[in-house]
């Protein structure tokens, strides 16, 4: 398997946990697997995970998908503005 094709996580999001949530969600209903990555510690101890708690809960995808999700996540934040 070439290193290129070889499926990884990719951080498509970071934001509060409700953020998180949403975006996680938004992902799941355009039929894209998601994981919230540091939930708990980044409700509890946002500065632990994140320079100043800021983005602290992250959404992961698979690399396979992580130009569709990219797309979706950039239409949540254009909408958000």
């Amino acid at each position: 398997m070439n290193s290129e094709d070889e499926i990884r996580s990719v951080i498509v999001f970071a934001g509060t946990t409700w953020e998180a949530s949403i975006v996680k969600s938004l992902l799941e209903n355009a039929e894209i697997q998601a994981f919230l990555k540091d939930d708990i510690y980044g409700t509890v101890e946002p500065w632990v995970v994140a320079p100043g708690g800021a983005g602290a809960v992250k959404v992961v995808v698979s690399s396979a998908d992580a130009e569709k999700a990219r797309q979706v996540v950039d239409e949540y934040e254009k909408n958000t503005k």
